[in-house]
């Protein structure tokens, strides 16, 4: 999931804008994931459930990859991937303001996977710049929260809740985008191209879903 980031930002040089690119790419990938599991039979959620799933679409697509999206026009794209390497850190935070306090060997996994983070992004490139980092915090926030906040809702199994989260929040980048004024652009380079279909498949359908499965089992 981590390559995700040096997707995107080969997508934002092909020419994509950040909050288009976000909609495009999970629209794709949540229609795709819904057609698939309306046709092998998987019921479709009912309206708590897509209420629920708009939720998680905003904090998670919009704030979340958006705002990562959005910073990644100024910040290394190793930066992005130690400061998203934060949430779990945040998700401990919130879940122990929840009353569910990790345990000490919790806070002992999480410290070593963020500090293997850094330690493989220690000879890349570092630079942000002051906008970027806010957007990269509210990223890093916005999904913590989200992720906590998911807990004991009602959603639809762990794959369904994925697409209908993609089609919400990717429904809300794609509004996002075109009120901010941006547009597609009339040529994207191949490569652009290629790390969007990149991002649709191996980052959304691929790394997301398995994402929302684990919240829904560990």
């Amino acid at each position: 999931w981590g390559s995700t980031y040096l997707g995107i930002r080969f997508a934002l040089e092909g020419g994509f804008p950040p909050f288009l690119l976000g909609g495009i790419r999970f629209l794709i990938a949540g229609g795709l994931m819904y057609a698939f599991l309306r046709w092998r039979g998987v019921p479709a959620p009912t309206r708590p459930q897509w209420r629920n799933a708009s939720v998680m679409g905003l904090l998670l697509m919009l704030f979340g990859n958006g705002m990562v999206n959005l910073a990644e026009q100024t910040v290394s794209s190793g930066m992005t991937a130690v400061a998203v390497a934060s949430a779990p850190l945040w998700i401990g935070i919130f879940s122990a303001m929840r009353g569910d306090k990790p345990g000490r060997m919790e806070w002992v996994g999480i410290a070593i996977g963020f500090l293997g983070v850094l330690w493989l992004n220690a000879d890349s490139s570092l630079t942000a710049s002051p906008v970027g980092v806010v957007a990269l915090l509210i990223a890093s926030l916005s999904w913590s929260f989200g992720s906590v906040w998911s807990r004991g809702r009602d959603l639809p199994s762990p794959f369904m809740a994925a697409a209908t989260q993609m089609l919400c929040g990717g429904a809300m980048l794609i509004a996002l985008g075109l009120a901010m004024g941006e547009r597609l652009p009339a040529a994207p380079t191949t490569q652009g191209t290629a790390a969007l279909i990149y991002l649709a498949i191996f980052g959304s359908i691929g790394g997301f879903g398995a994402y929302i499965w684990l919240l829904n089992h560990v």
